[in-house]
């Protein structure tokens, strides 16, 4: 199990104000990224490289232009 406990958590700067459906990240952990539902900061944390995060976001950017 990842050690979260130094983590820091960011928002998308897309997320906007309301406190809709967001996630937060963080990637200032050594060899991971972590990823959680912002409504719920206790719950489940999602685990990737750093390598599949940059691919992810490469593609989610790619199909939004």
């Amino acid at each position: 199990m990842t050690d979260l406990a130094g983590a820091v958590w960011r928002k998308s700067t897309r997320s906007g104000g309301s406190g809709g459906d967001c996630v937060e990240v963080a990637d200032n952990l050594p060899g991971v990224v972590a990823v959680r539902d912002s409504k719920d900061p206790c719950g489940p944390v999602l685990t990737v490289t750093p390598y599949a995060w940059t691919a992810f976001v490469r593609q989610v950017r790619h199909r939004s232009h």
